[in-house]
């Protein structure tokens, strides 16, 4: 269902079930070289529903972001099943923040980022870590994460996510 109303802005709010086939829609506009079936989609939002998020326009994703705990150092592989989640909460993977052609550029990113560092932060967490491709390091780094070079097994993690990628972190809390 489209608006009417020009002035409409699309707003953050927690995933839903529901919301899966257009977080597919986007992450297939956003990462055609990346591909990850529904499924992994449906689990992530099933292991850490507090970690998942939607930038929506009335019932249209725009963009999501999807976050959970995750080891330091270890990058989960592409389209593929978690199983489950580390007990420990200290450290969390953003998964992914995409947001669709139409609406980027438009100042949503770092909000929904900022939320979830301060989400992330009262349960705790210690650091944030992703993994950024398709020469986004500026972006992350503008958002507070920094590159984390010259570890070897991190390097050959990264080759699944094509030339370019780059492992970063960032710091949470005071």
């Amino acid at each position: 269902m489209e608006t009417n109303d020009i002035s409409a802005r699309p707003v953050w709010r927690a995933m839903l079930a529901e919301d899966i086939d257009g977080v597919v829609t986007v992450a297939a506009a956003c990462f055609p070289d990346h591909f990850e079936a529904r499924a992994c989609f449906e689990e992530r939002l099933a292991l850490f529903p507090q970690g998942c998020f939607v930038l929506a326009l009335d019932e249209v994703v725009k963009g999501y972001l999807i976050a959970y705990p995750w080891p330091p150092g270890a990058i989960p592989p592409l389209n593929s099943a978690l199983g489950a989640l580390p007990q420990e909460r200290e450290t969390f993977y953003l998964h992914d923040l995409a947001l669709h052609p139409d609406v980027r550029g438009q100042g949503h990113a770092r909000p929904i980022v900022e939320r979830l560092a301060g989400a992330l932060s009262k349960m705790d967490g210690r650091s944030l870590a992703l993994v950024s491709v398709n020469d986004s390091v500026a972006f992350w780094r503008g958002m507070g994460f920094e590159p984390i070079s010259g570890d070897e097994a991190i390097t050959r993690k990264l080759e699944s996510y094509g030339g370019g990628s780059t492992y970063m972190v960032r710091a949470l809390g005071a």
